[in-house]
């Protein structure tokens, strides 16, 4: 036993950690009781089957909204840093695992991945042990989705990712890289090939600012994909208080920018994980808030001053732009990353149904509602926007549980 945090740990009965905190209901107890006992294989595999992801959920999730901020020594203000034992634990398992058959559940049936992505990832894995034979395509030339093409190397070590990539093509998994579905292919026809298909492609569209100008401006994704294509320039400013936007302005720090951070509301609206604000000021990014951009300029960009003001009918809070508060300031760059959604142009081709917001419709199960088509499962952040990665890892559990489900209930 290496770290000594795992002694100060209550081994709780009914813990707040895995039961409220962790999306993917972590067994941190059982784990941290192995911990102690120097059982770190018996660990590494229980959290590898519940989480084949732990070894990168630990480092980029937002831990001190899940364990770490659920532990029950909250009260006393020192909870169990329970992070980085998983990252011990899931490093020495990861780092010597390999895939085998441990099932013939799913034996002759074919499941279609789209995505190479954390969903794409931990479904491969779970499919491919009961026995299913599986298939990933992804529009980029490697595994790996917004681990390898989004989250920058200073944030996640890039070794990580390769070890996944060779566990899954070690095992002879199927994987097509540089294939979009919806144009190279259409989404009906891989759905008539297999038995069941999982779209986990993410959120990689990007929203429009809609404000004169905006052309001008370029979108945080392309840019963090491949940093060094880009001239940026003295100064950058980044608009957007979310993970993409912490990491498109650590980026340009790294890329000899000065940068600012630009957003329409106040710190505490922030969607962005609080770790990555606190170390987007560490690295030397500087903050605006109550900021909105209302017109990009060759060399510069207009902004207004905002206000949060509250609806006395429902008591709800709102942020407003200050009429007359126009302000012009200069920059280099602007990158945009006010939000991202999914790419439905995966269902060129297709007729899926969506509701009244212009979302797919799916069943609690994650099963798309798409004429003519009844076996494409949805799941991450294509399904509900950007989110985290553990909690992309919990929604692929419960599609590949349903799927799972689909063919046992067939067998009886």
């Amino acid at each position: 036993m290496k770290n000594n945090e795992a002694l100060r740990c209550l081994l709780c009965k009914k813990p707040k950690c895995s039961l409220q905190g962790c999306p993917v209901h972590t067994p941190i107890p059982e784990c941290m009781q192995l911990y102690r006992e120097d059982k770190l294989d018996e660990a590494g595999k229980i959290l590898f089957d519940n989480n084949p992801l732990s070894a990168i959920t630990s480092r980029v999730c937002d831990w001190r909204q899940f364990c770490f901020g659920n532990c029950i020594l909250n009260v006393k203000k020192i909870p169990v840093r329970w992070y980085e034992i998983e990252q011990e634990i899931s490093d020495a398992y990861l780092f010597s695992v390999t895939l085998k058959r441990e099932s013939d559940l799913l034996s002759g049936k074919r499941v279609a991945l789209v995505g190479a992505g954390p969903v794409g990832i931990v479904a491969a894995i779970w499919l491919y042990r009961l026995g299913a034979e599986i298939s990933i395509a992804d529009a980029n030339p490697r595994i790996g989705g917004v681990l390898r093409y989004g989250i920058p190397g200073f944030r996640l070590d890039k070794k990580y990712v390769n070890a996944y990539e060779r566990l899954l093509l070690g095992a002879g998994i199927e994987f097509q890289g540089g294939i979009e579905i919806g144009r190279d292919i259409e989404l009906a026809r891989v759905a008539a090939r297999y038995d069941a298909v999982l779209l986990g492609t993410g959120a990689e569209k990007a929203a429009l600012l809609n404000i004169p100008g905006e052309g001008k401006g370029l979108q945080a994704l392309p840019f963090l994909k491949n940093p060094s294509a880009f001239d940026l320039g003295r100064k950058v400013i980044v608009i957007g208080g979310g993970n993409v936007a912490m990491d498109a302005s650590r980026t340009a720090v790294r890329h000899g920018a000065e940068t600012w951070i630009y957003y329409r509301k106040d710190y505490g609206n922030m969607p962005a994980n609080p770790i990555e604000v606190e170390e987007a000021m560490r690295d030397g990014v500087h903050f605006r808030v109550f900021q909105a951009p209302v017109e990009v300029r060759t060399g510069s960009v207009v902004f207004c001053d905002c206000e949060n003001v509250t609806d006395p009918a429902t008591g709800k809070v709102r942020t407003r732009i200050i009429e007359g508060t126009e302000h012009e300031v200069e920059c280099d760059t602007l990158l945009s990353a006010i939000s991202e959604k999914p790419d439905f142009s995966v269902f060129n081709g297709c007729e899926p149904v969506l509701d009244e917001k212009g979302d797919l419709v799916v069943d609690e199960n994650g099963l798309a509602s798409i004429q003519g088509i009844d076996n494409v499962y949805v799941a991450g952040d294509f399904l509900f926007g950007p989110k985290t990665v553990v909690e992309a890892v919990a929604s692929a559990r419960k599609a590949v549980d349903a799927i799972v489900a689909r063919f046992s209930a067939a067998k009886i």
